[in-house]
Parts: structure tokens; sequence; C-alpha cells
């Protein structure tokens, strides 16, 4: 008989699992998390797994759990109840679910205490499963079977230490192994990639027949769900883009209105992508829009270029900020050098936000980590006002996948605060800035892969250039 072919994502999932085993020297135990009730118990909201969990184990298992050791895997969830295929259809059972994901032993969930001391884990957002967390370290605690569902009360103070020292170590682990993508993932990506390009073509082509936002959100999410997909993050498609997540779609379209759309498909495994445009609605940018978006559109080209192997992510954002502050000094709307004004933050009162963040199975990827994953070790946030919003900082590497996406926005809240207007009353031409008012906020972002070489822009097909988005508008 000929020799069977390797799986390769079971192969990949494997390689991942060694890769982890290199840097921890106990057993790790994650889960997979259970779907959210949005009002009573059996109207739940789409699950989405720990991504943590689809990592490893590579499939969307609800009410599952895997434990790690030594680069095995071994699976611990129920079989379906029977009575549940009235209503769910046949569902795969353990024994199928342990061979798609190359486990070395699956058990019955009831069976997951008993193995899982010692075992480091990683907190999933859904109360239920983190009770059942908590509930499975008391049990190993306690050595007894606890008769009621709540976790019990932490007593030990030497138990807290020790799982919190060895929760970090994992985290930091997880941290660095899912930092660069293998081709499995990246494959994934692209493929997310493509339907959110095709996503944003259909958004600018139904603009001139949209009549509020929804109606663009529409013609967008309808592609991703005509590509089994569904949106990584809430989208946002606002005229209003001045709110910076602005997550309501109710406001109507209007001549001279410039239409800011931030939204990304994730895959059915859980890769995502994140990609902003800014367009005019009429189909044509005012003078004013467009000189706002020229620059913008600089920042952007000029971090790209950038952006390489070795390079500090949080140069690229200072590019950003030194060619945005460039840009209104030329315009007029900023007085100053810009090495000054970005030393002294008078960009960030257009561009408060950081240039971008890790992405993979999470549009924000590993940000449940908080800054494990996007600081490198011994880096802290700083409380500057143009850094503290910096997602990520830390050498760039083969393989790390980001977004790039700097923007120009006038946030009342930040332009009419008393204390901006005394800092910088020298350095910002506010009659002048009146003359903007019809640009309320501009964004560019696409995602970016780096390479050995020169960085790939996944995103790339999707225009930037102001003369083709406003062909594609107008038809």
């Amino acid at each position: 008989m000929p020799a069977t072919s390797p799986n390769p994502i079971v192969e990949t999932l494997k390689n991942r699992r060694q890769q982890l085993a290199q840097l921890i020297s106990f057993p790790v135990i994650l889960w997979s998390g259970k779907p959210s009730s949005r009002n009573f118990p059996h109207n739940t909201f789409p699950f989405r797994p720990s991504s943590h969990f689809l990592y490893f184990a590579g499939l969307p298992v609800e009410d599952a759990a895997i434990r790690l050791d030594s680069g095995k895997l071994e699976l611990f969830m129920d079989d379906p109840n029977p009575e549940s295929t009235l209503w769910h259809g046949v569902m795969p059972t353990r024994a199928q679910i342990a061979e798609a994901i190359g486990a070395d032993a699956a058990f019955p969930k009831q069976e997951l205490a008993s193995r899982a001391t010692g075992a480091a884990t990683i907190m999933v957002q859904d109360s239920a499963t983190r009770a059942e967390q908590y509930m499975v370290r008391n049990m190993v605690r306690h050595s007894v079977q606890p008769k009621c569902s709540a976790p019990l009360p932490r007593t030990d103070d030497r138990y807290d230490d020790r799982y919190k020292e060895i929760d970090l170590q994992l985290a930091q682990a997880i941290a660095t192994v899912r930092l660069t993508h293998d081709q499995i993932a990246l494959s994934q990506l692209m493929s997310a990639a493509a339907c959110t390009m095709q996503a944003h073509l259909a958004g600018m082509m139904a603009t001139p027949r949209a009549k509020t936002e929804a109606m663009v959100r529409a013609a967008m999410e309808g592609v991703l769900i005509a590509n089994n997909m569904q949106c990584a993050y809430n989208s946002i498609v606002t005229v209003h883009g001045e709110v910076l997540h602005n997550q309501v779609y109710h406001h109507p379209l209007q001549p001279g209105d410039l239409l800011l759309v931030d939204l990304g498909a994730e895959t059915a495994s859980g890769w995502a992508a994140d990609v902003t445009r800014t367009w005019p609605v009429s189909g044509k940018f005012s003078p004013t829009q467009r000189d706002i978006y020229d620059i913008v559109l600089a920042a952007h080209d000029a971090c790209i270029a950038y952006a390489r192997p070795g390079v500090e992510y949080q140069d690229i954002h200072l590019l950003a900020c030194r060619v945005i502050a460039e840009g209104l000094v030329n315009l007029g709307i900023l007085k100053g050098q810009p090495e000054d004004l970005v030393e002294m933050d008078a960009h960030a009162l257009f561009f408060p936000h950081g240039i971008g963040h890790l992405l993979g199975l999470d549009v924000h990827d590993m940000e449940d980590l908080g800054d494990i994953a996007g600081y490198e070790t011994g880096r802290v946030r700083s409380d500057r006002f143009g850094l503290c919003f910096l997602r990520l900082n830390r050498p760039l590497r083969a393989g790390m996948l980001v977004t790039i996406e700097p923007g120009f926005y006038q946030v009342p809240a930040i332009l009419n605060q008393p204390e901006n207007r005394n800092k910088y009353k020298d350095v910002v031409n506010w009659e002048y800035l009146a003359k903007f008012a019809d640009v309320r906020g501009i964004r560019i972002e696409d995602d970016v892969l780096i390479t050995d070489g020169r960085s790939e822009t996944l995103t790339a097909d999707l225009p930037t250039n102001p003369h083709i988005i406003e062909q594609i508008i107008q038809g």
C-alpha cells in the first residue's frame, strides 16, 4: 500500500505545539470557551473560540479544552448529546475531532481536572468558561470533587502566586510563537485580505445609490457573508470619521461628506483582515479634503516603504507623525519645524492614535495578553500624548503581519479642550483650520507582511490613489 501523505494542517499544528514546548517546561490547558447568551439561554451570540485554543487546536470546537505537554496534545470534550441532533444535525464525535487535529489522546471533559495539576492557562472571555477554569484549579488544589459549580474561594496565597508566575510565562511563550505566521496562517490571512478588498470595492460602488451609512455597510458585509466569512470586528462605516470607533449607521449620506470605512473579514478558521479607506460620497474630493487626504496618503506610503525586519515599529509611527506634521505645516495649519512639532505632540491633535498593531487570529492580535505581545520585554507604554496609544513597540521580524493606518481627525473633545488650545496656541493656525471643516476624519489602512526583503502589502490591490477611488465611485 502507498504511504499516506501527511496532512499539512495537522503537521502545522504539531509544529506549533513543538515550538511552544521549546519555551516552557510545564503543561498547559487551553479552553475553547462557550457561546454567550443574548437574553435567554438558547439565543446565543455567534460562537468564537479562544484564539489561543484555535491556534494550537485548529478547529472552532465549542466547550472543549486541550492539554499540551512536551509537544503532545490531549483533547477533552464530551460527545454530542443525541438529542441535539434534532436542532443541530449530526455533530462530529470526540474521536473524529481528535483525529482531525492530530491529538495524541482524547478524554471526556470530566477527566480534565485529574490532568490539571501544575498546568498554566490563559483566561477566556466568557464568564461560564472562566468560572470553570477557576473551578478546575480549585479541584486540583483541594483534591476533592466540589458539590457546586461556582468557583471555590482562594485561601492559599502560595497557590495563587505559583499559577500567576507560570501563567505569565505561558503568555510570554505564546506571544513568541504567534508573533510570526507560518504558511497555513498566511494562506488564511491572504484569503481574509482578498475578501476584504472585494467588500470595500462593493462599498465604493454602492455609495452613489445609498441613502444611509447602513446601506453601504449592508453591501460590504454581504460580500463577507457570500464568501462564508464574518466581520473580524464591528464595522465602521461613518460620515463622522472623527469618532474613531464609530459603530452607528443611521446617518444620511450627503453630498460633500467623506465616508470613512474600516471593515475586515474573518475566515471560518478565525484569521482576520483589517482595512480602512476613506472616500467622498459624491465621488469627488473637495479641494480641502484632497489636501488632507494627500498628507495621510504620503504618511501611509512612507511607512510601508520603511517597514522591514529590524526596524522599530515605534520609529515607523514617528515617521508618520513627521510626515503628517510636515504636510500640515506646508498646508498652513501648523507652524514650526516638523521635528519640533512632533516632539511637543502637536501632531497628535490630529493624529492621536498609533500607526497600527499586530494582525492575525485577532484583529488586534493577542491584546487579551495586555502589552505582552505588542511590547518588547522591558518596555512600557509612554505617557506622552503622541505615544500613549501605540499598540506595538518592538522591532519588526520577518513573518509578522502589521497594520499601517495613519489618519487625520478633527475631534472636538481634543481640539476644543482649553488646555490644548492654550498649549498649542502658537503652533496651530486655528482660523485657517476652520476652512477644513468638511474633513471630519480620514484614515488609510493596509495589512503589511514583513518579509526578508521588502514588505508585502496583502491589501495593495485595493486602490488608495484618490483619482482611481473617484472613478470607481462615479462608475
